[in-house]
């Protein structure tokens, strides 16, 4: 069974269509890499996996588990779209890291407002914060930053800001890690270091989507890849198939413009 199914999403803003016809699978332990021209929906349909944005059609499912379908009835609680959100873990292109916060309170943020909402916190909240506190110290560590967690966001530079983001990220431990195009922020050097923990995050199985520019992490990365084009899937396959075969003509032109020179 397909850890995640999106069946037929659509998405407009007022007159228009952003996402059309949005229809993919996607494994337990791939990697799903998404390519397009700038406002082509890539960052829209992240935040409608994740909520931030209701699509207005379709069905996405999490292990079989439906979040959304338009046809059933759902709640639109506040309470209810944090459950939902917990499938997805989100990094974004701009870190929105909280600068009053050191990167070892920003990966435990999440976690300890979820843990106020468990009825022994009054009587374990010692224990619980320590608990978290552990955890996040590991994955900064696993970030490369275990001499940088009692930094605010504005002493580290971007690489190291966008792996604290990742280490926020794994933390609620999601079912999918998704990036939206994670190192469009950044310079060749620090996008190099940040690429490099995504890609030990895919060597141990972690299912991810990436809306990325970086085509050649892309191809090298991914297990599948999509091309969306004017809110549509175009082209879908895997990395080879899509990248250095691809059949449509409006993939070729895209691929075309990293290859030139």
């Amino acid at each position: 069974m397909s850890i995640l199914e999106v069946e037929h999403i659509q998405k407009s803003f007022e007159r228009t269509e952003v996402l059309k016809d949005i229809s993919f699978s996607l494994e337990k332990g791939q990697v799903l890499s998404i390519i397009g021209s700038s406002g082509s929906g890539k960052t829209t349909l992240l935040r409608c996996l994740n909520f931030l944005e209701r699509p207005d059609s379709g069905i996405i499912r999490v292990n079989g588990e439906t979040l959304f379908d338009p046809d059933a009835p759902f709640s639109r609680s506040e309470a209810e779209i944090r459950k939902k959100r917990l499938h997805f873990g989100l990094v974004f292109q701009s870190f929105n890291l909280f600068p009053q916060y050191t990167a070892l309170q920003n990966v435990m943020l999440a976690k300890e407002l979820l843990a106020k909402e468990q009825p022994d916190y009054k009587t374990r909240k010692k224990e619980i914060h320590q608990e978290i506190e552990a955890q996040a110290a590991s994955l900064l560590k696993q970030m490369g930053l275990a001499d940088r967690m009692q930094n605010y966001p504005h002493q580290l530079s971007g690489g190291q800001c966008q792996r604290v983001a990742i280490a926020r990220a794994l933390a609620l431990q999601p079912d999918i890690l998704c990036f939206d195009e994670p190192t469009s922020a950044l310079d060749p050097e620090l996008t190099g270091e940040v690429l490099k923990v995504i890609k030990e995050l895919a060597d141990k199985k972690t299912t991810m989507i990436i809306v990325t520019h970086e085509m050649a992490f892309a191809r090298d990365v991914a297990d599948h890849v999509i091309f969306m084009d004017d809110g549509c899937i175009l082209e879908q396959g895997d990395p080879i198939q899509v990248m250095e075969h691809p059949k449509e003509e409006r993939t070729k032109q895209f691929l075309a413009r990293f290859t030139q020179g």
